[in-house]
């Protein structure tokens, strides 16, 4: 077998994994981040250039984020909230959006009233930013279990190891 048709079977099978991980984690609500999963791959007789592409907040869906008071959900991420290095508003955005999506509203405690969505957002936003985000390995485990598949010759022909590959391929 080629290098090429094991490489293209690698990328084909780890992109259908994890849209189907997305998928069955319910992960997968306004599809957008499903439907730009997908993997780009080019080889010549000395190398070969495989990556693999996924909206920017795929990463965080992968690994998690830690929250600004507990880590519990994602103690291995590398990301955590409030450390000033993300995108300023990109939590609020999405939030709202789900929450208009989902026509998601909590009730006030006293009078059974439904809060606005704005307000509704804001406790979601608030919860997430403390708490953090659940690491769900979507992307990750079916990586590492077509690397683990994949042919040893090809393995020994590049001298691939697997942490150097994943960081190169997620770039």
């Amino acid at each position: 077998m080629s290098v090429k048709t094991e490489l293209d079977r690698f990328g084909k099978y780890v992109v259908q994994q994890s849209r189907y991980n997305l998928s069955r984690s319910d992960k997968n609500d306004s599809k957008s981040l499903y439907n730009s999963i997908g993997y780009q791959l080019e080889v010549s007789p000395n190398s070969f250039s495989l990556s693999f592409t996924m909206e920017d907040y795929g990463e965080f869906v992968d690994k998690g984020v830690k929250g600004v008071s507990s880590s519990a959900k994602a103690p291995k991420s590398p990301f955590k909230f409030g450390t000033g290095t993300g995108k300023k508003g990109g939590l609020t955005k999405g939030i709202d959006g789900w929450v208009r999506r989902k026509r998601f509203q909590f009730k006030e405690r006293g009078t059974g009233k439904f809060l606005s969505y704005e307000s509704t957002a804001f406790l979601v936003r608030r919860s997430i930013w403390n708490k953090g985000i659940e690491t769900t390995n979507f992307f990750t485990k079916p990586f590492e279990r077509a690397f683990a598949r994949l042919s040893d010759d090809v393995v020994e022909a590049y001298s691939l190891e697997v942490d150097d590959l994943l960081k190169f391929a997620l770039r």
